[in-house]
């Protein structure tokens, strides 16, 4: 049977299927697997909880394009520190609205990883044959300058100034004509997501691909995954239709870090340890807004086109930023025309963020109630992790304003709503209090963590569960830490080197 895509509007009644593999979630992670699996001639279900999309369904109003593209319309949040947290519900997953940043974590953070938790085969030399595999296929390259535009530019002018390294970001396009719309969806397909790269090879290989079909548990029998029942939901109101039962040789989770480990709890596998929803980390993420004398047109450029690995060792990562003006609008200070007067100024602006690894941080994903599959994440900030967001905002403002910045929006409260280049020195002395940053982490991990001990850990270094011989995890759950770079790139060599290890088991 050739491959294909099933929509909506095709299911009507109840279904079953039998695989070699059942695949849930079509991200980064669960596209690679499905790919690999259906080229080695193993029959392969794709399931993915959200629609389709085409650039025809891609709306510029940021507000808009979260409602449809985005888990609880773009609001999800944690409670304890609150942080807003998105999560992306569409074939291609989180593919499909990130800036498309591919980055190879440095050995160091590999070595960490082998020491605090048993990997003996998990070093970046094991991986980069991993990593070339996934680059190559997706044709990731460094940003020309010819599409960074001027927002871009203005950041390495400042790090350079300042003697901080400073690089293009590697991003998964082909043909990018920097018009800065990777949030809501690349009209221009410029973008490599999974919806246009690993799913259709995955269908040209054989595999099935199920959209709008929720997967709601695990099947097994002892030490074995017999399947996966899931149900037909409707697009954006998610009410439920058909069921759907496929019965496999094998499963692989890659819902991502919020979903895989409930579907776990609700299934009742795979949690001996303990670990499953546990060990919650984000990368939280600060930054500043700079206001400069000269025009920059933020929206145009690279949505995200350069990058510093400068600080990786003191714990961030600094790179530019862009977002639709409705989105950044909630960060700005005042109200009414005070408002009004900001926004008129984003012409002029450029924005630069951090991401920070903060190791201390650490929080769970727990069901809204028994059974559920509807997220509650808990997370706090540590104070020891202060330092490393205080160093960073630091550093976001000496950048800015060596590239000629007049003044900044810092968004931290404490601080003036502006600060113009004598207020950096203040900056310096200030002492922050964790309540103080306004923050936000779409890069979330860590929730089935891999260890070398059971006891300790949900899945092995191949993303196999401990306790059964045939489910695998494939997503950022499994990192046992944060990577200290954007984690896309990572997830999918990980979820490379789980196919091979599957293929060779099936």
């Amino acid at each position: 049977m050739s491959g294909r895509v099933h929509v909506f509007a095709e299911y009507e009644r109840e279904m079953r299927e039998d695989a070699d593999v059942v695949v849930v979630g079509s991200g980064p992670c669960g596209a690679v697997v499905a790919k690999e699996l259906a080229e080695a001639g193993k029959r392969t279900v794709l399931l993915e909880e959200g629609p389709p999309f085409t650039p025809e369904d891609f709306a510029l109003d940021g507000a808009l394009s979260m409602a449809r593209t985005m888990r609880e319309a773009g609001l999800r949040a944690t409670r304890g520190h609150v942080m807003p947290t998105m999560q992306a519900i569409a074939l291609g997953g989180g593919s499909l609205v990130n800036s498309a940043i591919c980055v190879r974590p440095p050995a160091f953070v590999f070595d960490e990883w082998a020491t605090r938790f048993e990997l003996a085969h998990t070093s970046r030399a094991d991986l980069d044959p991993h990593f070339d595999a996934v680059e190559g296929f997706l044709g990731i390259e460094p940003t020309p300058d010819a599409v960074q535009g001027r927002r871009n530019l203005l950041f390495r002018e400042g790090c350079e100034k300042l003697g901080i390294s400073v690089e293009p970001i590697a991003r998964n396009v082909r043909g990018c004509r920097g018009s800065g719309e990777c949030f809501t969806g690349c009209r221009a397909r410029a973008k490599q997501s999974m919806d246009i790269s690993y799913v259709p090879a995955a269908i040209r290989a054989g595999a099935q691909v199920y959209t709008s079909v929720r997967a709601e548990h695990v099947l097994a029998e002892g030490r074995v995954a017999t399947g996966v029942r899931a149900r037909v939901v409707a697009p954006w109101t998610g009410r439920r239709g058909p069921a759907l039962e496929i019965t496999a040789k094998a499963v692989v989770l890659s819902a991502g870090c919020m979903a895989t480990p409930l579907l776990l709890l609700a299934s009742g596998v795979a949690n001996r340890s303990g670990q499953v929803g546990r060990n919650l980390q984000f990368h939280p993420g600060v930054a500043v807004m700079g206001v400069f004398e000269e025009r920059v047109d933020p929206q145009f450029g690279a949505t995200q086109g350069m990058q510093s690995l400068h600080f990786l060792r003191d714990g961030y990562k600094l790179e530019t930023l862009w977002a639709p003006p409705a989105v950044l609008a909630v960060r700005l200070p005042g109200a009414g025309l005070a408002l009004k007067e900001r926004l008129a100024e984003i012409p002029h602006a450029a924005i630069v963020d951090a991401i920070a690894s903060c190791h201390h941080s650490l929080g769970q994903v727990r069901p809204r109630r028994r059974g559920s599959l509807d997220p509650v994440l808990h997370w706090r900030l540590h104070p020891d992790d202060l330092p490393v967001l205080a160093k960073a905002l630091r550093t976001i403002v000496d950048v800015l304003f060596a590239a000629g910045a007049r003044k900044l929006l810092p968004g931290v409260h404490g601080l003036p709503d502006e600060l113009g280049p004598a207020d950096a020195e203040r900056l310096h002395r200030q002492r922050f209090r964790p309540s103080d940053f306004v923050m936000a982490a779409n890069h979330a991990f860590c929730t089935t963590r891999m260890h070398g001990d059971p006891k300790q850990g949900v899945v092995d270094e191949w993303g196999r569960c401990h306790e059964l011989d045939n489910l695998y995890v494939a997503d950022t759950g499994v990192f046992p830490r944060c990577t200290s770079v954007n984690p896309m790139l990572t997830g999918m060599a990980l979820a490379h080197r789980t196919a091979q290890a599957l293929r060779d088991r099936l």
